[in-house]
């Protein structure tokens, strides 16, 4: 499931949904002791059900196996953005704070820095399936305090999705599999010649595509040139890298050569929706720099059915820059359930965790929605990895993965991604000039807490 920054939003939108935040869920004091409630981000697509479908199905366990006990599912339908506001408004009283909610990895440390989480280690360790995640997703839910805040659903790994029809027109193998950039571009190069009336690759950029183009398309990129954004020793953010010249100048060349989506459909705000639900579908676009969890959409009962995916698109790994080790490279993420500090029920809401947690809750969800295993016992599962074209694939790509610093302030340090890449997208700033005013805004964002390299 794709992670997704916060976009500051103007102070009217912010008390709109104050307002509407405080009607979504009463919590508190008045709670009913005998019920959980559940907020979680609902699609704006209404054909999309998937997470509306999982935890029906889960409050049916829930309330079967726990007699007096019922859960309130609690939906929150909003854009990315509006959902993060909204969420951090509810979690700051307890007349509105939920049981149990779902919060992005890339946030979750912002929320735990403000207060509004309760840490979970007493939980986790009486409950004998946390042995079972792995590391580095444990990771993704653990603050500077050394305490664990969320429990994942899953992870999401990244690469390349080709469209094998358009390569076979344009002369390109039917088993592409890239070795460095040049390459990529090339590809993209030859669709444009060979192929006129499609796009031959598509980059997220700019702030309409929030973190869509922070992760699946910078850090992509960054993380292939051996540079980082977070120095982990000096625990310092870092200014000034030629990684991240390189990283915008990709950005660059794709759209100044014409090879991506034109700039207002690339600086759209559905920009994912088109991708997904209409240019991939339709044979449009050649090659998509994107994530793991794409199949959902077009899975049966999802609105945008289309079961021949799997036999018209290719998949390959996101190649390093220059092809050195380990040769690929791929961003993670993705999202937890977390219990906040001002829910009425807390006890009742990990109870609801260790029903979703099951071994075989776990592998349905991570089917439903084409997430990626974090449950050693799911991964080495034979079913898991036959329940879906590609699910091997980007399972295979956690050896190789990379999770983003997810600091407090990881959130402005992406938008100032953002806003490089848009400069270099539209053509108003030169890469120089992109790259020092990410600097400038990375110094301000960390409180000068940056490293020169």
């Amino acid at each position: 499931m794709p992670v997704r920054p916060t976009a500051v939003l103007p102070s009217l939108l912010a008390t709109a949904l104050a307002a509407s935040a405080l009607t979504a869920c009463g919590g508190g004091s008045g709670s009913d002791p005998d019920t959980v409630k559940v907020s979680f981000k609902q699609s704006t697509d209404n054909s999309i059900h998937v997470m509306d479908d999982y935890l029906a199905d889960i409050k049916k366990q829930f309330e079967k196996a726990n007699p007096g006990k019922k859960v309130e599912l609690v939906p929150i339908k909003a854009p990315d953005s509006e959902y993060y506001t909204k969420l951090q408004q509810m979690l700051r009283s307890a007349k509105t704070a939920p049981d149990l909610v779902y919060e992005d990895t890339f946030l979750i440390n912002s929320d735990i820095t403000s207060g509004y989480l309760k840490p979970l280690d007493a939980y986790l360790a009486k409950w004998p399936d946390w042995n079972r995640f792995i590391d580095t997703a444990k990771a993704a839910a653990k603050a500077e305090d050394g305490k664990t805040y969320g429990v994942p659903d899953g992870t999401d790994t990244r690469g390349l999705w080709y469209d094998k029809g358009i390569f076979a027109k344009a002369g390109l193998p039917a088993d592409w599999q890239p070795k460095t950039w040049d390459e990529v571009l090339d590809a993209a190069r030859t669709i444009k010649r060979r192929v006129p009336d499609v796009t031959p690759l598509n980059v997220y950029t700019g702030k309409p595509a929030g973190e869509a183009a922070a992760m699946q398309g910078f850090e992509m990129l960054l993380y292939g040139t051996g540079d980082r954004l977070y120095d982990d020793a000096a625990k310092k953010w870092i200014a000034g890298s030629q990684g991240f010249e390189d990283a915008l100048s990709f950005v660059e060349t794709v759209y100044r050569e014409k090879l991506g989506p034109d700039v207002s459909t690339a600086l759209d705000p559905n920009i994912q929706t088109i991708v997904r639900g209409d240019l991939l579908p339709k044979g449009k676009l050649g090659i998509n720099l994107d994530g793991s969890w794409l199949p959902q959409d077009w899975l049966p009962g999802s609105g945008h059915e289309w079961p021949e995916w799997s036999g018209k698109l290719g998949l390959a790994y996101m190649p390093t820059q220059h092809g050195q080790a380990p040769g690929k490279v791929s961003m993670s993420g993705g999202w937890t359930w977390a219990v906040p500090a001002k829910a009425a029920n807390p006890d009742l809401a990990f109870d609801f965790i260790r029903t979703m947690q099951t071994k075989a809750n776990a592998q349905k969800w991570y089917v439903a929605n084409s997430g990626i295993s974090v449950r050693e016992d799911v991964a080495a599962d034979p079913a898991y990895a036959k329940a879906q074209p590609g699910i091997k694939f980007f399972t295979d790509l956690v050896a190789s993965t990379h999770y983003r610093p997810a600091y407090p302030a990881y959130p402005k340090v992406s938008t100032a991604i953002q806003e490089a890449m848009e400069g270099v997208t539209t053509g108003d700033a030169s890469v120089e000039e992109a790259a020092g005013n990410y600097d400038d805004s990375l110094k301000e964002a960390t409180d000068d807490q940056v490293i020169e390299k």
